[in-house]
């Protein structure tokens, strides 16, 4: 599994020039399922994302979490996260989850994300989208299976 979390002021989501998802301050997570990606892969994720201290307190430290700040988070499948390119100049994808186990776990880490944040949107899994966002920092974070204990 992989997110890539950036901390926004504001971020959306459109298929078809339709809005489908927006928030305020918060994240806006890229995730990345593989084939050996589980339910308790995801918790250990989820629960990383959400008490990470990127926000700024009084003293300008990053000593905030999203629960602290009010903060939202939007939550987009990206499957190109696990693209190889080792080899040749187009990019493989046969690392990427099955699209239809994919799914199944990024609903679910929507639905535990939501057990913390209460506004949690998303994108449409699978849909070409195009997604906006105004990154405050610029500050993004790569979380991987070898930063999650």
């Amino acid at each position: 599994m992989k997110f890539v979390i950036q901390k926004v002021d504001e971020a959306s989501v459109s298929v078809d020039e339709k809005v489908v998802g927006k928030i305020d301050k918060g994240f806006l997570v890229l995730v990345g399922i593989s084939q050996e990606d589980t339910k308790e892969i995801a918790d250990k994720f989820v629960r990383k994302m959400v008490n990470l201290r990127l926000f700024e307190d009084c003293e300008g430290k990053t000593n905030l979490a999203l629960k602290d700040v009010n903060g939202q988070v939007l939550l987009i499948s990206q499957f190109t996260l696990y693209a190889d390119c080792k080899k040749g100049n187009r990019p493989s994808f046969v690392k990427a989850g099955d699209p239809q186990m994919a799914e199944e776990l990024y609903e679910y880490i929507i639905a535990k994300t939501k057990e913390s944040i209460p506004v949690v949107e998303k994108g449409v899994f699978g849909a070409h989208m195009k997604v906006s966002l105004v990154n405050n920092g610029p500050f993004t974070i790569i979380l991987d299976e070898s930063m999650i204990h």
